[in-house]
């Protein structure tokens, strides 16, 4: 029995599973979650689906996700994967920061971390993957919120978050969604609901300005202004309101969504994080196959628990203790793609598989 990786399905998902098993080919989606460095645990699940599960795969396979989980997707679709893999987590776990650093200062270092894991060839093999399609969530700023001044940016913020504790739809009064999309397929969530949204197809001219802006937090980091072949404008952090994926992926369809995850909990938007009664909605959770690490797993984590941003500030001036502790995590969290593999290879997860909380 693992002990280390859990597998909850929606209702539609689950009898499927439970009857079938998951097979590859049943999978039409895979989504990921923002979250920063909390991404790295899932740094060796990664690597067993997508260089060894999904290794003969034929049909498109779209990728969606923003920030963090956009910049892994970038790495699975390179030509290498696991190479790939290998150059995101290294790049990630070395970066270093003075112990006060500026807005300037992280967004150069983003840039440099991004440049360093695409290399040279990297856009262009992930354009023209032979099935992986990857899909971007960005967000485009209006009024205070795209402005780069702290003085009127944080006030547009605490705005917002205030307005979304009423109603998440009233986020759509200050970010319109944009979807950068692979232009060889429409993706089923193309035309996802709840918030104004801009489609606007990857490119080589404009896929490293989406990707950046896909994780440019806000006061953190500077906006990404003007993304070519999108609506001008301010762009930022697509997990402003797409933080975990709570989106309809499928159409109504039989195929599963495969979200791996850091935590068993989806949280529709960044703002929600504080707001426990903030739950995904049941009906787009319907096809999804979610995967994350168990309680126990964590528990026996260095410092028991997943890696996070607030490490930043907790070792701050001491980056070889946190290099050490990420990968030492990092190290642990094998487990969670060798149980994977055994799970579906032998058809383990039909017994393993659990209904997903509501």
């Amino acid at each position: 029995m693992p002990e280390n990786l859990s597998f909850l399905a929606g209702r539609k998902a689950l009898p499927m599973i439970r009857e079938d098993s998951l097979h590859p080919d049943q999978v039409k989606v895979v989504t990921g979650a923002a979250g920063g460095p909390k991404c790295l645990i899932l740094n060796h699940l990664d690597g067993a689906i997508f260089s060894t599960w999904f290794a003969d795969r034929k049909t498109p396979l779209f990728l969606l996700g923003s920030s963090a989980a956009a910049w892994r997707f970038a790495s699975v679709s390179q030509k290498k994967p696991l190479e790939a893999i290998d150059r995101f987590r290294t790049t990630y776990v070395h970066q270093h920061y003075s112990l006060k650093p500026t807005r300037e200062e992280i967004t150069s270092e983003s840039i440099a971390f991004m440049d360093t894991f695409l290399g040279k060839t990297g856009v262009e093999e992930i354009l023209n993957h032979p099935y992986l399609r990857l899909n971007i969530m960005s967000t485009r700023c209006r009024g205070l919120t795209a402005s780069d001044r702290v003085g009127a940016l944080l006030p547009g913020m605490i705005l917002a978050a205030l307005s979304n504790i009423i109603s998440r739809k009233f986020l759509g009064l200050f970010f319109e969604r944009t979807l950068l999309y692979d232009q060889r397929e429409i993706p089923p969530f193309f035309d996802m609901n709840g918030f104004p949204i801009r489609q606007v197809s990857l490119t080589e001219k404009n896929f490293r300005q989406a990707l950046l802006a896909s994780g440019s937090i806000p006061v953190v980091m500077s906006r990404v202004i003007d993304i070519p072949g999108a609506r001008k404008g301010t762009y930022r952090d697509g997990g402003i309101i797409d933080y975990h994926m709570d989106i309809p992926f499928t159409k109504n369809s039989d195929d599963i969504v495969l979200f791996p995850h850091y935590t068993n909990r989806v949280i529709p938007g960044w703002f929600d994080k504080k707001l426990p009664w903030r739950k995904s909605d049941p009906v787009n959770m319907e096809n999804v196959l979610l995967l994350h690490p168990s309680e126990e797993f964590v528990k026996r984590l260095p410092y028991g628990k997943i890696p996070d941003r607030n490490d930043f500030h907790l070792f701050n001036g001491r980056d070889d203790e946190r290099i050490d502790y990420w990968n030492r995590a990092i190290k642990e969290s094998e487990r969670l793609g060798e149980e994977f593999l055994d799970a579906v290879q032998t058809g383990k997860i039909r017994e393993l598989v659990r209904p997903m909380p509501e």
